[in-house]
């Protein structure tokens, strides 16, 4: 397939419907010929477009592009509604910085791996529900993957279990690109009524979660506004399981849809660790390649000079494939020597839930393998239905079957 287009004249974008987890053969054409590009958004005007590990690698650590010069304003961008200024994803440093420091609290080695055991055991009680049923068959999504990840940041947060449902429509909102802005700000709103609640009831009863440590932090430390304090909880609340959860179905699938892979776990479950890296690597988690970040001073990336003010767009997903960075990039290889992958980000805004999400999929991973050697999806792989309307690649539904252990 031939594409041209000189750098000058921008390309629409997105550059087709997605279909699963497969790229465009465009990203692959960029990364080869035209790494730094120009692209038309579906808002806001055109961008500067990264397709090479190296040079998104290199934008994403520099601060002189800014996630913060673009929020909440009408700048190149692929949904309706800009990117919300005030949150942490938007704001840099070191304002960025102060409230990460707090944020970051949740995730140290310390509290990741006092719940390790509280994972496994959340990961071995929905499998027992499930073989413990009078046929052999159930469903990723709804049966483990979102029940485990929900799970865990409700213990982590200190959140009812029971008022899943509550996040989970706000979640979807967040994650819809079908819904108008007004509509999504409501949901706004009234999330933030319902995180005031739980506040309140912190201040009220404190306890040893980390949403009681954030009240301290404001009423105690005055290191936090109540603005910020939920803004930080609402945003732990809701990435803490949605991508997660989205990323156990799509290796699930991956691994069912070619069996030697998942076959190769079941003979060594050793690999898992170095599996969950390569199919972080390998699945793109996004339908769109992110908000763009401003240049606050000419730069120059790739031999191209970008100038202050103008957009510039990275795409992790196609950096993931840059074969310079990883040799034989389109395969799954679960003994890559070196795996330098861009699925949590990089540079100040590096996903800081990464090391609990680590976690979340080795053991629903190793978990599997060793209890369901016979797993398979029930219905064809081609004919899984893939949600619409979401900014998430996810599959509508993960139907699985397994022989029975009992047999």
């Amino acid at each position: 397939m031939t594409f041209s287009c000189p750098v000058s004249q921008a390309r629409p974008y997105p550059f087709s419907t997605f279909d699963g987890i497969a790229l465009d053969p465009l990203y692959s054409h960029l990364r080869e010929h035209e790494p730094v590009s120009r692209v038309r958004m579906p808002y806001g005007g055109e961008a500067w477009f990264l397709t090479r590990h190296a040079d998104v690698k290199a934008v994403l650590g520099d601060q002189r592009f800014s996630m913060e010069a673009g929020a909440g304003r009408d700048v190149p961008r692929p949904t309706e509604y800009p990117l919300p200024a005030g949150g942490l994803i938007s704001m840099d440093p070191p304002e960025h910085s102060r409230l990460r420091r707090l944020t970051g609290q949740a995730f140290t080695a310390r509290r990741v791996e006092e719940l390790r055991p509280q994972v496994s055991r959340f990961t071995h009680e929905l499998l027992d529900e499930m073989v413990a049923r009078d046929e052999p068959s159930g469903e990723i999504m709804e049966d483990l993957a979102l029940p485990v990840s929900i799970s865990v940041i409700c213990k982590l947060l200190g959140v009812s279990y029971d008022d899943r449902h509550r996040f989970r429509a706000f979640s979807e909102a967040l994650v819809s690109s079908s819904l108008s802005p007004a509509e999504v700000q409501q949901a706004t709103e009234d999330f933030t009524a319902y995180m005031a609640v739980l506040v309140a009831d912190r201040r009220a009863r404190p306890t040893d979660d980390f949403l009681s440590t954030l009240v301290q932090a404001r009423d105690e430390g005055d290191r936090l506004s109540e603005a910020e304090l939920l803004m930080i909880g609402s945003g732990l609340l809701i990435s803490g399981y949605e991508t997660t959860a989205t990323q156990i179905g799509n290796f699930v699938h991956i691994l069912l849809s070619d069996r030697r892979l998942y076959d190769s776990l079941v003979a060594d479950p050793g690999l898992v660790p170095a599996a969950v890296e390569e199919l972080l690597r390998f699945t793109p988690l996004s339908t769109m390649d992110g908000f763009a970040r401003i240049a606050l001073e000419d730069v120059e990336i790739g031999g191209t000079l970008i100038r202050a003010g103008e957009a510039v767009i990275t795409s992790i997903a196609s950096a993931n494939f840059d074969a310079t960075a990883f040799p034989g990039a389109e395969y799954l290889d679960f003994t890559r020597p070196q795996n330098p992958h861009l699925g949590f980000g990089h540079g100040v805004h590096y996903c800081m839930g990464a090391p609990l999400a680590r976690l979340e999929l080795q053991a629903v991973l190793s978990t599997l393998v060793e209890r369901l050697p016979g797993l398979r999806l029930s219905v064809p792989a081609g004919e899984l239905r893939w949600r619409t309307g979401s900014l998430l690649r996810t599959p509508e539904a993960v139907p699985v079957t397994w022989d029975d252990p009992a047999e």
